[in-house]
C-alpha cells in the first residue's frame, strides 16, 4: 500500500510545481528503470544538441513515472484519462494552464485522499480474504496424517529425514525453500532463484526460528506457520495481513562456531541471501 500512496498524483504535482523534492526524487529514480514501463516501440533519434537530448530524456522519464503511477492506481479501480494529463502538461509548459497553482494543489490533495481510501479498502479486503483462507488452511492441514502441531501453533510434517545435526537459534543456516500463501500463490522461492538462502536463525520470523531448530541437516519439512508466528497484521510485499504461510524447506547446512556441518549430499551453497529478507525478516 505504501508504494501506491507514494505514487499518488499529489507527488506528480509537487514535482511539477516545486521540482525534485525527496518524494519526486524517489519516483524519478524508479522511472529511470526500463523495467517499470512496457515500451511498445523504440525509435532511434538524433538530437540537435545535448540539451535537446536531455530535454527529451526528462520528458520520457517523467512519462514513465506517470504511466507507472496510473497503472498502480488502475489496480485500485481509479482510472484517469491520459489525454487530459497530456493536455495539462502541454498547457502548463506553454504558460496556458487552466488552473492556478492553488487549484492544482487543492484538487490533487482531494484526489490523493481518494487514492488512500481506495488503497485502504483494497488492503482490508485482501486481509479479510487472507485471514479466512489462512484459517481454513490451518484447520485442514492439522488433520492430515503425519502433521505435528507444536504448543505455539506451528504445524510441520517431515517429508524427508536427514542424519545431520540440529541448529540452535544462534546458528547460521543454509536452506532451500518455497514459500506459498494459503491460496497456493508462491511469494518467494530460493529454488526459483536457483540459489539457497543463508541467514542467522535468530533474525527471521518466529515460525522459522522455531521450526528450523526441529530439523536435522538433510531434513525436508513442510511448515504451515500461523500469522502470529509470521507477520501478523502487517502487509509485507505480496503477503496480505493475517496470512498463514506454507514453506517447503530443506536444511542444507549449519554454521556453528565458524565450522559448517553439512549433509553428505550438500553441494556447498555459497549464496549469502538471508532468506531474501523480503519474506522472512
Amino acid at each position: 500500500m505504501k508504494k501506491i500512496l507514494k505514487a499518488s498524483l499529489l507527488v506528480t504535482a509537487i514535482f511539477l510545481l516545486a521540482g525534485c523534492n525527496s518524494k519526486a526524487g524517489k519516483a524519478s529514480d524508479s522511472a529511470a528503470d526500463p523495467s517499470h514501463t512496457k515500451l511498445t516501440k523504440i525509435e532511434k533519434a538524433k538530437f540537435a544538441t545535448p540539451q535537446d537530448k536531455a530535454a527529451y530524456a526528462i520528458g520520457a522519464s517523467f512519462s514513465r513515472y506517470v504511466d507507472s503511477t496510473l497503472e498502480k492506481q488502475a489496480q485500485l479501480g481509479l482510472k484517469l484519462n491520459k489525454e487530459v494529463i497530456l493536455q495539462g502538461i502541454s498547457d502548463t509548459l506553454r504558460g496556458k494552464s487552466k488552473m492556478t497553482d492553488a487549484e492544482m494543489m487543492t484538487t490533487l490533495k482531494t484526489y490523493d485522499t481518494t487514492v488512500q481510501a481506495a488503497a485502504k479498502k483494497q488492503l482490508a479486503a485482501r486481509a479479510a480474504k487472507s485471514t479466512k483462507e489462512s484459517k481454513d488452511l490451518l484447520n485442514s492441514n492439522k488433520k492430515k496424517s503425519g502433521v505435528i502441531v507444536t504448543k505455539s501453533g506451528l504445524q510441520y510434517n517431515i517429508v524427508k529425514k536427514g542424519n545431520g545435526p540440529k541448529p540452535t537459534a544462534q546458528d547460521t543456516v543454509t536452506v532451500n525453500y518455497v514459500g506459498t500463501l494459503a491460496d497456493g500463490t508462491v511469494f518467494d522461492s530460493s529454488v526459483k532463484r536457483g540459489e539457497p538462502a543463508t541467514f542467522p536463525l535468530n533474525r527471521v520470523i518466529p515460525g522459522w526460528t522455531e521450526g528450523i531448530q526441529l530439523m536435522h541437516v538433510g531434513d525436508k519439512f513442510d511448515f504451515v506457520i500461523p500469522a502470529n508466528l509470521a507477520y501478523g497484521d502487517q502487509s509485507v510485499g505480496t503477503i496480505p495481513p493475517g496470512s498463514a504461510l506454507r514453506f517447503d524447506v530443506e536444511l542444507l547446512s549449519i554454521k556453528k562456531n565458524g565450522a559448517a556441518n553439512k549433509s553428505p549430499t550438500d553441494k556447498s551453497p555459497t549464496a549469502q541471501n538471508p532468506a531474501n529478507k523480503r519474506a522472512h525478516q
